[in-house]
């Protein structure tokens, strides 16, 4: 093969695998509006929410009402667009449940965690780790809106 017809092929084919590798469904825009880098990714702060050591100083009464605040926080936290998941375990033991703040660092997650109500009564202490996972779930909370029946 000659040297002009060999180097046309490779710039092709060189060309047409990099046209391939970017997928044809790409929003770029969509990917800008939420936060999301070129796989689709961004940085959260995820909060394992444990429990207290003071959860035995409060009644059962008392833990009610603490519990409606933390419930009010977190729809609150969600409106202001800070708090893109949240949900209790299931299993009920010492992790209580999971917070993913949209914020950039622990110290943003770390205010923001200090304004539950059952942090405060030491119902509820939480551990903050970065994390990086799908921009997509910065519509969850929307989507979420739209399934829910019933507010908590």
């Amino acid at each position: 093969m000659n040297p002009k017809a060999y180097f046309i092929l490779m710039f092709t084919l060189l060309v047409s695998s990099g046209l391939m590798a970017q997928k044809q469904d790409y929003d770029e825009s969509l990917a800008n509006s939420l936060g999301g880098d070129e796989f689709g990714m961004r940085t959260y702060v995820m909060a394992i929410l444990l429990s207290g050591d003071r959860v035995a100083d409060y009644s059962q009464v008392e833990r009610q009402e603490i519990q409606k605040g933390h419930m009010a926080n977190i729809s609150q936290l969600s409106e202001e667009g800070t708090l893109i998941l949240a949900g209790p375990f299931i299993a009920g033991d010492e992790k209580r449940g999971i917070f993913i703040f949209a914020v950039d660092s622990l110290e943003e997650a770390e205010k923001l965690t200090q304004r539950d109500p059952a942090v405060k009564a030491g119902v509820l202490k939480m551990q903050l780790i970065q994390w990086y996972g799908s921009a997509a779930l910065m519509q969850v909370p929307e989507i979420h809106q739209k399934i829910q029946k019933i507010d908590f």
